[in-house]
């Protein structure tokens, strides 16, 4: 990943967050949102049948934000609520999220 460093926090729940933030000017955008569908790509086909509310008993759920700011600049923000399971698989692949 280039753009999206993912920060994780550990709910009181047993329900981990990862959440990733970029800010880009519009020429870079699409490099962005290619990360992250990167990103939802590899959890759809890992987890197949297993996106929902982790509430639920799903593995994985997401919230992907578009925002458009002043100046040009775009905000990405790529936010995924994550079982123990998915977030064991998640950062062997994208490696240690920051706390």
């Amino acid at each position: 990943m280039r753009y999206l460093i993912f920060d994780f926090s550990d709910g009181d729940d047993g329900i981990a967050t990862l959440e990733a933030m970029a800010s880009t000017r519009a020429e870079e955008h699409s490099r962005v949102l290619a990360e992250a569908q990167q990103v939802l790509d590899w959890a759809h086909s890992h987890f197949p049948g297993r996106h929902g509310p982790v509430e639920d008993g799903q593995a994985w759920d997401h919230e992907l934000l578009v925002q458009q700011e002043e100046g040009g600049w775009l905000t990405v923000t790529l936010t995924l609520s994550a079982a123990a399971e998915f977030l064991e698989a998640f950062l062997a692949v994208y490696g240690e999220a920051e706390d």
